[in-house]
């Protein structure tokens, strides 16, 4: 029988913390969270959004533990306030679900000065990851879940280059850029803490075609060519629900058999029930995922620390 969100165990007692949790795969994710007993900790950029996401959330869950805080992963800063306030409220995090997302936006760049989907999408997430580690390894078992998705195999391993904006920018190039390096981390960090005998353990997972507000926002600004019409269609008519499309995160993050470094996806690539997918073994070559680190760690500025 396909894994379902009946199949999360009881999460009572638990601490998660979900980025861009106010829409799509990340709301339905703190919804079903919730759902099972975790108190969850909806991390958003926009906070009028985020309280209407709480609010329909408790609609249908009236007793979900919910925290609703601001972080704005294009700011190095925010993510780092975002960590600070989180270090004082909870002892510990067993759940840290990397999200959020923006999917081939216009040329632009963070407050960082970074190009903006790698630098939202996986610069953010890595430092957010960092900051956090500390309280991921005060928890019994703590698991990260990085979401990437199918784009990861049109980009390339991370250089200093692809991390800023270039004159010949592409905006469906700089995604999978970006998708790539959540997939590397992911991998790259599942064996750090592996090496480092950490009890965190650490995942990838895809969410397929899912018909969520980012892939309804990007056929939007496809245009009205063929390309665009074919996008519209496709998400709309093929693309899974929202609560569908986030089921192999939440099984990454819940299911009792999962293990560190295992990457979970719908079983037939855009579609399918939530399985544990094979190794992307072109993709994670352990001297491409340490370079992409090793990039990562000096366009951020953070050595990111393990067993402390």
């Amino acid at each position: 029988m396909a894994w379902s969100a009946n199949d999360i165990p009881d999460q009572s007692g638990k601490v998660a913390v979900i980025t861009g949790a106010n829409s799509g795969l990340g709301f339905e994710a703190s919804r079903e969270l919730a759902r099972k007993g975790a108190t969850v900790v909806m991390a958003v950029r926009n906070m009028d959004k985020g309280e209407a996401a709480a609010v329909r959330i408790k609609a249908d869950v009236p007793d979900a533990e919910l925290q609703l805080r601001k972080m704005d992963l294009g700011s190095l800063d925010s993510v780092k306030a975002f960590a600070a306030r989180m270090n004082d409220e909870h002892d510990h995090i067993d759940i840290l679900l990397n999200n959020a997302g923006l999917m081939a936006t216009p040329a632009g760049q963070t407050k960082d000065g970074f190009e903006t989907q790698v630098g939202t999408n996986h610069f953010g997430h890595f430092v957010l990851t960092e900051e956090l580690m500390p309280l991921l390894e005060a928890a019994p078992a703590a698991r990260v879940v990085t979401l990437t998705s199918g784009a990861r195999v049109q980009g390339q391993t991370l250089t200093e280059d692809r991390a800023r904006l270039t004159d010949d920018y592409d905006p469906w190039r700089a995604y999978g850029d970006s998708k790539l390096a959540n997939y590397q981390f992911a991998i790259e960090l599942a064996r750090r803490l592996e090496a480092a005998g950490s009890s965190v353990t650490s995942f990838a997972a895809h969410p397929g075609l899912s018909h969520t507000n980012l892939q309804v926002a990007t056929v939007d600004n496809a245009g009205t060519g063929i390309s665009g019409r074919f996008w519209k269609v496709t998400a709309r008519y093929v693309g899974m629900s929202p609560l569908r499309g986030t089921l192999p995160a939440l099984r990454a993050a819940t299911d009792p058999n999962a293990q560190n470094g295992e990457f979970y996806g719908p079983r037939w690539s855009a579609r399918g029930p939530a399985v544990k997918l094979g190794a992307d073994e072109r993709r994670s070559a352990e001297k491409d995922t340490a370079r992409m680190w090793s990039v990562t760690e000096a366009e951020t500025g953070i050595e990111f620390s393990l067993g402390s």
